[in-house]
């Protein structure tokens, strides 16, 4: 019995002794569990991050195919429409999430270098195209100059009124190919192609005038104060530069409207302003005209539309070389009006008229306004009769009566004035129907006044004023007849045809030799110049 009690006793230790030594063991067996899953929780992390990642670089690819696909199919094209048409807008990224990206910033600067290289090739092959169509463009504008030389000499050599008539027609036609072929050449870069000395404003108004058809439409006023001329160097630049923008005029209106051609002097030069009742032209056709005609900004050819309208572009080119200015706006016909200003410091001069002639067909200077003189107190009764109702009217009313012109009453007859030297402005400027409407007016009232017996005498000045007005109509009649003789070549005996319409500008006539004479004929077909390379709206 005493046995077993030791046994138990024994083992009992034994297992205790076994349970101590293993407990160590356990407790590394446990740590070395955790640690196993906590490795298996990262991997298990780490696996779900390899996924996601691999997600978002399938989606990254995925929208770079897309994109590119958008670059080659949308904003390539859009940028090539763009460089021919700068309103029209590039597309940006396809998705919007791009912008502002690295992938957005490489697709921009793949563009901007397209957009490079695509524009020097344009301005290559421009400049190219340019090239080849200045020497042709020269050439034959040295052929029409040589068959205008020609035409000139013939109509010198022949007195037959029948064959000078087809002259002046074939001249005037070639006068139109020589206009357009010279705006060509000018347009790619070339010099007008003549060479003159000083010429009056004036005249080169009129020498543009007689470049167009519809010529008998254009009425021109010299505002000018003194025989102001274009230096030699810019007097055929400006007369090309006023050919555009009248045959514009001429154009873009009916024709059975005028166009008003006005040349003033101002402080710092001379202007000459074009106005048409024409369709006008909208805003956006005003800023591409302004952008053309500053000749700041190259133009190529292809911007010129088709067919090509260069009549804006050849402009720009004159002003950039020789330094005068043209602005367009909204006319208050509610057409366009285009003013063309000649700088005085380096363009403009003073002539002597006894070495540089006026045309005969230029305009007289518009008389400036006289203030009238202070009117003299009447010192009776029959001077307060003679000063009639009006002027007590006038005093009633505290008002000063605007100048009038006055003529002689008819009673009163005036010796025929002795033969004067020729006028230097045989054709002067056309009188309007509101000029000769006033001139009756006053006729019809001094002739009332004097028929109710004044007893005195007009006062000096309205003898002074109507010893003009005689001496004006006098020159007017002589300058008609010299006129009509010098346009025919003979005594009045075949006379030109009238002009139609109402109230017809000076007509420009044959060129007249010397060098600020004008360059073309002086009849013309009446149709309307159907001018594609005209500016502005179409026709209506």
């Amino acid at each position: 019995m005493t046995d077993i009690p030791v046994a138990l006793t024994v083992l009992t230790s034994v297992g205790t002794i076994a349970a101590v030594a293993m407990a160590p063991v356990l407790a590394r067996t446990r740590g070395r569990l955790r640690a196993y899953g906590q490795r298996a929780a990262t991997a298990e992390t780490d696996l779900g991050n390899v996924t996601q990642h691999r997600d978002e670089l399938e989606a990254r690819l995925r929208t770079t195919e897309a994109e590119l696909r958008h670059l080659a199919g949308a904003r390539l094209p859009d940028l090539a429409t763009s460089l021919s048409h700068p309103h029209m807008p590039v597309r940006g990224p396809a998705d919007e999430r791009v912008t502002g990206t690295e992938l957005d910033r490489a697709l921009t600067e793949v563009l901007e270098q397209v957009a490079d290289a695509v524009g020097k090739e344009r301005l290559r092959i421009d400049a190219a195209a340019q090239s080849a169509l200045r020497g042709t463009a020269t050439t034959i504008q040295a052929l029409l100059y040589q068959l205008q030389s020609l035409l000139q000499e013939m109509q010198e050599r022949y007195d037959e009124p029948a064959l000078a008539q087809d002259l002046l027609a074939a001249d005037f036609l070639n006068e139109q190919a020589l206009r357009r072929i010279q705006t060509s050449a000018v347009l790619c870069g070339a010099w007008p192609g003549l060479t003159r000395q000083d010429s009056h404003l004036t005249d080169i108004v009129l020498g543009a005038m007689s470049r167009l058809q519809g010529y008998e439409r254009v009425q021109v006023t010299n505002q000018l104060r003194g025989p102001a001329g274009v230096v030699a160097r810019a007097v055929e630049p400006v007369a090309v530069a006023l050919t555009e923008l009248i045959a514009n005029a001429l154009h873009h209106s009916r024709p059975d409207l005028p166009v008003t051609v006005t040349v003033q002097q101002g402080s710092t030069g001379a202007s000459v302003i074009v106005d048409d009742a024409g369709v006008g032209m909208h805003e956006d056709e005003v800023q591409r005209a302004q952008r053309l005609m500053s000749g700041q900004e190259p133009v190529l050819l292809t911007e010129l539309g088709d067919p090509v309208r260069s009549g804006f572009a050849a402009i720009g080119q004159l002003v950039r070389q020789y330094g005068f200015s043209v602005h367009v706006e909204t006319s208050p016909y509610g057409g366009v009006r285009a003013v063309l200003h000649v700088p005085g410091e380096p363009l403009l001069t003073m002539l002597d008229e006894d070495a540089y002639p006026r045309s005969p067909m230029a305009p007289l200077p518009t008389p400036q306004p006289v203030p009238p003189a202070e009117p003299a107190t009447p010192a009776g009764p029959a001077a307060q009769e003679a000063t009639g109702p009006e002027t007590t009217a006038q005093e009633a009313s505290g008002q000063e009566e605007l100048p009038r012109r006055r003529r002689r009453r008819p009673a009163r007859q005036t010796p025929a004035p002795a033969p004067q030297a020729p006028h230097p402005y045989p054709h002067p400027r056309p009188v309007n129907d509101d000029t000769v409407t006033l001139r009756a007016a006053d006729i019809a009232a001094e002739a009332e006044r004097w028929s109710r017996g004044a007893a005195s005498a007009p006062p000096p000045e309205i003898e002074a004023e109507a010893e003009r007005s005689a001496a004006r109509w006098g020159d007017f009649q002589r300058g008609t007849a010299s006129g009509r003789a010098a346009s025919t070549g003979d005594t009045g005996e075949y006379p030109l045809p009238p002009h139609p319409g109402p109230n017809p500008g000076p007509n420009p006539g044959p060129a007249t030799d010397g060098p600020s004479a004008a360059n073309g004929p002086t009849t013309a077909p009446t149709t309307p110049d159907p001018d594609p390379a005209s500016e502005g709206n179409p026709t209506v």
